[in-house]
């Protein structure tokens, strides 16, 4: 491995939280242009339709995670033809997932309308926009393993070239299909469908170095029985762990609902700067991700220290930062979100919460990403699993007492928990190293 500096880090991490920058603007984007429309029917119909199919390409989600961490590990074991396979094997297993999408829309999105259903306006308008979308499945699926290649690679330029050539054609037909045609919903969709399968052939024009090497195509090595075992081995304990990690924030939003509206509204705007802190942090956790996977594929326990030490370095910085800056601003970011004086006065209450989230939860987005790059996968499945109990207990002792309180201090504990546990299985990875 090269020397591991922070310079090296940053080239890693920079380029991934400019990427994740332009991911709130592309939603303002599709909200404001149907929201020209002149009601709010189309609103509904593509945040409704939108939502929902994030939700199913979330499950999916761990087929970047999952390339990161084996082609960081091939990349550190001077396996050339497996760091190629792996990409043609990532790509055939999103192109597959994408098809099966496709072919079970209709269930899925009856079962999506029954969990959430709409006004008969809504949902035939939103049917419409997600019949579009779907078709471009394959594809978005895809780019989760192209991206986790590029990142175990450190092209993290390449891909914020592609995530910011995705929006930006997303962002550009949406003001052409919208607003100069009068396509409307389907207008959005249309450019959501194009802008997808554009960054997929972009995304393999960035990998073409690849084609060089006859192990891209090379059946018997990309379709190896034992690889694709531990590759699914490794991609279902992501899949239990980030299902539970979903499930913890689900039922913080729920148990919110229930209590009054002003509450629920400062919660909700709360929460947008728990978005910002994991988009933050995402830098620090992409760089732990390849750097450590890298040493571990080498064999090489000092690399492998100094990268943690390293990337911790940077989260700290992170997280300080962005706890001085809620502190500081928090009420005032607050007061530009809302005018309601009463949900401005509420979220100034729970604001400390936010300011403890990004210190408390810096350890569980770090060690996240360290096992990530191991992938110790069972490990993180398993410290996901005792955390998911110990936040479920403390929901059923804290929220009935004190209410709002005790739903906030649930979810940093469930923070807390993730990074003590991770860490203490934290020496056995290290020695597993060497």
């Amino acid at each position: 491995m090269d020397d591991l500096t922070h310079k090296r880090v940053a080239k890693i991490a920079i380029p991934i939280v400019l990427a994740n920058a332009s991911v709130p603007i592309l939603g303002a984007v599709d909200t404001g242009v149907v929201g020209q429309m002149g009601s709010a029917v189309p609103i509904g119909a593509v945040g409704l339709g939108a939502i929902t199919l994030t939700a199913i390409y979330w499950i999916f989600g761990f087929l970047r995670m999952g390339t990161v961490g084996l082609t960081s590990q091939a990349i550190g074991a001077g396996d050339k033809a497996e760091t190629v396979a792996l990409l043609s094997r990532a790509i055939v297993i999103g192109l597959g997932a994408g098809l099966c999408i496709i072919a079970l829309q209709g269930l899925l999105f009856r079962g999506a309308f029954y969990l959430s259903p709409g006004s008969d306006e809504v949902e035939a308008l939103a049917r419409e926009y997600m019949r579009i979308r779907v078709m471009s499945a394959p594809a978005a699926i895809a780019l989760y393993g192209v991206t986790g290649w590029l990142l175990a690679r450190e092209r993290t330029v390449a891909v914020l070239a592609l995530q910011l050539g995705m929006n930006g054609l997303n962002v550009v037909l949406d003001f052409y299909l919208v607003m100069q045609l009068e396509w409307g919903v389907a207008g959005v969709a249309w450019a959501t469908f194009a802008a997808e399968w554009s960054a997929l052939f972009l995304g393999l024009y960035l990998c073409r170095d690849v084609f060089k090497n006859p192990a891209w195509h090379d059946a018997a090595r990309v379709f190896d029985r034992v690889i694709l075992k531990r590759m699914a081995m490794v991609n279902f304990d992501i899949l239990i762990r980030s299902a539970l990690l979903q499930a913890i924030f689900v039922s913080f939003l729920f148990l919110g609902a229930g209590f009054d509206d002003v509450t629920l509204a400062a919660n909700q705007i709360l929460l947008q700067f728990l978005f910002v802190t994991s988009y933050a942090m995402d830098g620090s956790t992409s760089a732990v991700e390849t750097l450590v996977g890298q040493a571990m594929g080498a064999r090489n326990r000092p690399a492998l220290r100094r990268a943690v030490v390293l990337t911790s370095q940077w989260a700290a910085g992170i997280v300080v930062l962005l706890a001085l800056g809620f502190a500081v601003f928090g009420g005032w970011i607050g007061d530009v979100m809302t005018n309601a004086t009463d949900v401005r006065a509420a979220l100034r209450v729970y604001l400390p919460y936010m300011v403890l989230a990004p210190l408390v939860g810096a350890a569980a987005w770090l060690f996240d990403g360290i096992f990530i790059g191991a992938t110790r996968t069972k490990d993180m499945r398993n410290m996901m699993i005792i955390s998911a109990v110990v936040y479920l207990v403390a929901i059923l002792t804290l929220v009935p007492v004190f209410g709002n309180h005790g739903l906030w201090a649930a979810l940093l504990i469930s923070f807390i928990m993730r990074g003590v546990t991770l860490g203490l299985r934290y020496p056995a990875l290290e020695r597993s190293a060497s």
